[in-house]
């Protein structure tokens, strides 16, 4: 197992020979593990294959092999001794049974999905049968494909205008998430389906002579209906002032939800650590705000901060000298090995309009920090707000979280260090990385004044804004709107910017217990380092949960702590 005698083992370990540094941690905590990170490997080689290959979406043919391929991979699972495994091979064998229940999940969800929707998508059938008959080899009829094809497009105008008079007199034919979802379905059939003439079309002239007229017109048919479900059902027009459309899962979703993040906490008490955690924001926020002399006005405090920013153009150099004092902060106090080829291999990227319509701040893509800012595009107030929004102090927070300690340094460790284990991920040790360094900074001096630590703490009620909106929302105790008013009443976002966060949280795109994922994470991690106690060193713990993997951090308790997971997968271990 990882005792305790592997961690200290790592205190032999120079910090000022960072590539020996993180060539040694493998071999300090990783001890043999039974064969089991050879079948992950081999699981995760599977899956890719299976998934590339298997692409189409909206498809039961494709889930019902998935599902065949799944329970084939379950079987291999059952049949190990797990009494057998060591430590190592038990936490393994609980990520395997985790990573193959989650997929087994997500075509659950699929499936409930495509019920809500089918009855908009009747041509869905034609058109998957098709790439089907194309992908297994079956040799194409012209004439009789052309027969198939030929009613479609008056099929598919029928049916839209059919639900446009309804739609029209009031009725609902769909709700805006269904709508939106629909859209999306209607867009990849389109897709499919001109990748399927696109095989055809020049190659076989006959095919291409009897099917060319006909596929034109399905495809104005399935770009005009997609256009009337996203702007006329579901309201999106791709503007501002677009509707927040999202769709709750309720709380036995989310109870779900956390026993697969090993998480033995209800939504209700991840409310309360949530209401907790602001609480004390507040308390340092009006610290801060009495310093700077705005007495407990912290909103006033808030906004002297968000007037300091640099100008339209300078914002990247900014984010390059934040990130280097963040790595020499880190050096000088010896807190992480940081590998030269990682710190020597990151860039500044400015984001787009669009992207920054659900990306107002930063995101971190592989080697590059995403950067948002003014374009000469928008118009003056969204230019302010933009300018506010991303004023150095917030920015100065946002930096390090990005790259060193936070995304850069974490995914160069894992592209190292077991991949195998990314069959695995989740939010609770992804953004609860991040979020664990931002506190950790906040209690060893990073902030050097008033404004730097309003900079941090307006990202740390962030956090615990974030599990309140996203929770709520999906309990049903509160809107969008009101969403957006949370953010900016007690967060004091931009409403630009609480707008485009809400849009993303609700949009269905990851986990609705991904926003949970940035503090709770954090608050986990801190809980475990407190539990470590003195017997090992900060630089100690985070090198070694480095080497660990994308997995709960239940599963790295366990590792580190030297207890056996359950075999059942059944959280234990509340975060407080």
């Amino acid at each position: 197992m990882l005792a305790l005698a592997a961690l200290v083992a790592l205190a032999s370990v120079s910090s000022a020979e960072p590539i020996a540094a993180a060539q040694a941690l493998p071999a300090a905590s990783a001890p043999a593990s039974s064969g089991l990170a050879a079948l992950l490997r081999a699981y995760q080689v599977d899956l890719r294959d299976f998934d590339q290959f298997n692409d189409l979406r909206f498809d039961p043919v494709t889930w019902e092999a998935k599902s065949a391929f799944l329970a084939r991979w379950s079987a291999r699972l059952d049949a190990i001794d797990r009494a057998a495994l060591d430590l190592t091979g038990k936490v393994d064998h609980a990520i395997l049974a985790l990573a193959l229940h989650n997929e087994t999940a997500s075509i659950e969800l699929a499936r409930r999905q495509l019920a809500e929707m089918d009855a908009l998508l009747p041509f869905r059938e034609l058109v998957l049968a098709l790439e089907h008959e194309r992908r297994t080899l079956v040799p194409i009829e012209p004439e009789a494909t052309a027969a198939r094809l030929a009613p479609l497009a008056a099929s598919i105008d029928a049916l839209r205008g059919e639900l446009a008079r309804k739609h029209s007199a009031g009725e609902v034919v769909a709700s805006a998430v269904v709508g939106r979802r629909a859209a999306a379905a209607v867009d990849h059939l389109h897709r499919v389906l001109s990748e399927w003439f696109a095989y055809y079309e020049g190659f076989d002239p006959l095919a291409t002579w009897w099917l060319r007229q006909p596929i034109g017109e399905v495809s104005r048919a399935l770009n005009e209906y997609a256009r009337f479900l996203r702007e006329d059902v579901a309201g999106l027009r791709g503007r501002d002032d677009d509707p927040l459309v999202g769709d709750p899962i309720g709380r036995d979703a989310l109870l779900a939800d956390l026993r697969g993040e090993l998480l033995a906490t209800t939504p209700e008490q991840l409310v309360a650590i949530g209401e907790r955690e602001m609480q004390w924001c507040e308390v340092e926020l009006k610290r801060a705000a009495r310093e700077l002399g705005f007495g407990d006005d912290w909103k006033a405090a808030l906004a002297a901060t968000k007037a300091d920013h640099v100008e339209p153009g300078a914002q990247d150099d900014l984010v390059a000298e934040q990130a280097k004092f963040a790595i020499q902060f880190l050096k000088d106090r010896d807190l992480v090995t940081i590998p030269p080829l990682c710190e020597a291999t990151w860039r500044v990227e400015m984001l787009s309009l669009e992207t920054q319509k659900v990306l107002p701040y930063a995101v971190y893509n592989p080697q590059a920090m995403g950067v948002s800012y003014p374009t000469d595009a928008m118009d003056h107030a969204d230019k302010e707000m933009s300018l506010r929004g991303n004023n150095r102090h917030f920015t100065r927070n946002v930096t390090p979280h990005e790259l060193i300690p936070g995304h850069h340094l974490q995914g160069f460790m894992a592209r190292r260090e077991r991949p195998e284990r990314q069959i695995l991920s989740t939010p609770f040790l992804v953004e609860g990385w991040a979020l664990y360094w931002e506190m950790l900074f906040w209690d060893i001096g990073y902030p050097r004044n008033a404004h730097e630590r309003i900079g941090m703490l307006f990202w740390r009620a962030h956090r615990c804004a974030r599990i309140l909106v996203s929770l709520k929302f999906h309990l049903g105790e509160m809107t969008p709107a009101q969403m957006v008013d949370t953010l900016v009443d007690q967060v004091g976002h931009e409403r630009f910017a609480a707008t485009s966060e809400v849009r993303r949280y609700i949009a269905g795109d990851y986990s609705p217990l991904y926003q949970c994922g940035y503090m709770i994470g954090g608050l986990q991690l801190r809980q475990l380092r407190a539990e470590l106690g003195t017997r090992v060193t900060d630089k100690q713990f985070h090198d070694t949960v480095l080497t660990l993997g994308p997995i709960p951090i239940e599963l790295i308790r366990c590792t580190l702590l030297g207890i056996d997971p359950d075999p059942d997968g059944l959280a234990r271990w509340p975060v407080k």
